[in-house]
């Protein structure tokens, strides 16, 4: 694969035979960053599970301690009272059933991340195969399957991330920019990486965390040691 200039002076940065403390590995990130705009930070957790499996799923949500450094859209899926709610709290676009034919037929995805309250659920269950392949469908588990509409929009207001494995068992997760810094980036790793471990499923057998590095959106990935996780 051609790489341009910039990723290739970047590249001299890591060591690639080097296993990075989780700081240390910011560090780099952040050094090698040599885009013109702010980058996303990211981190990429392989972890030992099969996600082909329903009792080894990793999925759930978690407020970084300083957010992402962007802020999301939130389309909420409400009727009745919650509409209001739902306007109160910020939320983007709120509304019920006359939204599915501008999501199905239009192809509108103006928004990050959908909320739904649970009597709405029959509706945009009907949205599956279109929300689901983007990671966008409401789930109880990430907390937007919900009453508590206001709750929910000032937690993704205020940074909440939802992490879950892809096909190939690892997670993506931004956790910040670069204009973070190292401290501030490092406390959203360590919160991320925590709740990653917390969610450990009981059917995972040998090394749960196989490999994890950080990178920033246009940079070289940093692998990091993982003695120095709480694995």
């Amino acid at each position: 694969m051609f790489r341009g200039k910039n990723y290739q002076e970047s590249a001299k940065l890591v060591d690639r035979a080097k296993l990075y403390d989780p700081e240390e590995a910011l560090d780099v990130v952040l050094k090698a960053s040599k885009a013109k705009f702010d980058e996303t930070v990211e981190v990429h957790v392989k972890l030992g599970v099969d996600s082909r499996h329903a009792d080894q799923q990793v999925r759930g949500a978690i407020v970084l301690p300083h957010g992402t450094g962007k802020t999301a859209r939130v389309l909420v899926f409400a009727k009745g009272d919650k509409l209001a709610e739902a306007e109160a709290a910020g939320a983007d676009f709120f509304g019920g059933e006359e939204l599915i034919p501008r999501i199905q037929n239009d192809g509108w995805f103006d928004y990050d991340v959908v909320v739904a309250t649970p009597d709405m659920m029959g509706v945009v269950g009907r949205l599956g195969k279109v929300l689901g392949p983007k990671g966008l469908m409401p789930s109880p588990k990430a907390g937007t399957v919900t009453m508590d509409v206001t709750k929910a929009v000032n937690e993704i207001k205020s940074g909440k991330i939802e992490y879950r494995l892809d096909k190939t068992n690892i997670i993506h997760c931004p956790i910040g920019k670069v204009s973070f810094g190292v401290d501030k980036l490092a406390d959203n790793f360590k919160a991320l990486l925590g709740a990653i471990i917390k969610a450990k499923p009981a059917a995972a057998k040998g090394q749960y965390i196989k490999s994890c590095a950080v990178a920033s959106t246009m940079g070289p990935g940093v692998k990091i040691n993982q003695a120095k996780l709480s694995d």
